[in-house]
């Protein structure tokens, strides 16, 4: 059962699965619609995304899994959660010729605790813009 604080996103994208998990874990890729990564998104390793010019930690965590181009889980933490860790999964799903994108983020609520809703909120809105990003950049960049 999910929480109340868990988040669940589902966008579709008009490119191919291997064209978009590109953008969910190659470094350069990530930087236009997200944030610059220090490198490529590696299974069992920390990740770190950074502004794109202050160069400080946006968002960080470890890369649990990885099943390209299906499935990855990441750890996930920003500078006001105090380093408490929530969790990202992405699934990928081949759908009529283009990508449908399930984004689940868990405990933001236990993490966040009495600023979950205010975290919730601005969580909610970032992945909109990231996602609108994303669709530019994965149906135009192939």
């Amino acid at each position: 059962m999910m929480s109340k604080s868990t988040m669940k996103k589902t966008v579709f994208f008009n490119a191919s699965p291997d064209v978009v998990w590109k953008y969910l874990t190659e470094k350069d890729k990530l930087a236009l619609w997200f944030h610059p990564a220090e490198s490529d998104l590696v299974a069992g390793q920390p990740y770190a995304l950074v502004g794109a010019d202050s160069g400080d930690k946006m968002c960080w965590g470890e890369v649990v899994s990885m099943n390209e181009p299906e499935s990855m889980v990441w750890t996930f933490t920003i500078q006001p959660l105090s380093g408490a860790m929530t969790k990202v999964t992405w699934e990928l799903e081949e759908s009529h010729g283009g990508t449908r994108l399930t984004l689940t983020h868990d405990g933001i609520g236990e993490a966040a605790q009495a600023a979950a809703l205010g975290l919730l909120t601005a969580l909610d809105a970032g992945w909109d813009e990231h996602f609108a990003q994303l669709r530019t950049a994965a149906t135009s960049g192939g």
